[in-house]
């Protein structure tokens, strides 16, 4: 196995597009490694990200935060502003394995796996978050979710990687929430997560965006789920449609964990309960 030290995303792509076999993105680790110590993927050239200037930086803009690839979860929540600003998506992060892992595992890393229960990715969807792709044609920016197109599998194309992770900066009247079910209290991959990012006006949402995990192949964003509580002050009748289209777009399966006629239901049950408390935040947000 060849192991690389890249000075620049350019520097990265390169060794990636003129290198054969097997090649892996170094960023946190937490699965990287752990996939390479349990034989289950040995690569033949592994790159390591954190020697490239600015992947350890979190930076605000007028328009955006800018998350560098190699930020761990734990230095998102230890950033007052953004945990204010994206609190869904610091609790997505906090739920990712332990202490010691959430001092390595990075937004980036989550979302290359390729988990369709990833527990950051549909907090990232439902934020409406973009990604740079630096490749041997230069750098693309394109949507969370077009990135996984399936269990393990990206649409990064050979010798491409995920240069920086871009959130929308936030208005007053707005609020996000994650939430998910596991069979054991911590420590766990989730059975159905959920999303929800609302913006409202005078109380009324005008703005939502609503995605699943865990549920199908990959995250989902459920247009029709965040189109049933747009316009209502999240009444119960809105609440009962947003479980409704929840339930209705999942696609999981049957295994040890959960049936597919419990996914299902708890994946509407966690809809609603999302959504509940990203309402209140929005409200809160003023």
């Amino acid at each position: 196995m060849e192991y690389h030290k890249p000075g620049s995303f350019e520097e990265a792509t390169e060794l990636a597009n003129k290198n054969a076999g097997i090649i892996r993105f170094l960023a946190g680790g937490t699965d990287v490694l752990v996939q390479l110590r349990s034989d289950i993927i040995t690569p033949d050239v592994l790159i390591d990200m954190k020697y490239i200037n600015g992947v350890k930086d979190i930076i605000e803009n007028d328009d955006e935060w800018q998350i560098g690839v190699a930020v761990s979860g734990a230095e998102m929540s230890e950033h007052k502003k953004l945990t204010q600003e994206w609190p869904g998506i610091i609790e997505a992060m906090d739920l990712i394995g332990s202490t010691q892992v959430q001092g390595r595992a990075t937004l980036a890393g989550n979302l290359c796996n390729g988990s369709p229960a990833a527990d950051s990715v549909p907090s990232l969807i439902a934020a409406g978050a973009q990604v740079s792709i630096t490749g041997p044609k230069g750098v693309r920016k394109i949507n969370v979710e077009d990135v996984p197109i399936g269990p393990g599998k990206t649409s990064l194309n050979k010798g491409e990687v995920v240069s920086a992770i871009h959130l929308p900066k936030r208005t007053n009247n707005q609020g996000d929430a994650y939430l998910r079910f596991i069979p054991r209290t911590e420590m766990d991959i989730a059975v159905v997560g959920c999303a929800v990012n609302i913006e409202i006006k005078n109380e009324v949402i005008i703005k939502a965006r609503v995605s699943l995990g865990a549920v199908a192949p990959t995250a989902l964003l459920l247009e029709n789920a965040a189109e049933k509580i747009i316009g209502s002050k999240l009444e119960n009748k809105a609440l009962d449609h947003l479980a409704e289209e929840a339930s209705k777009a999942c696609n999981p399966i049957n295994d040890k964990r959960g049936t597919i006629e419990f996914r299902t239901h708890v994946a509407g049950v966690l809809a609603k309960r999302t959504a509940k408390i990203a309402y209140d935040r929005a409200r809160e947000n003023k």
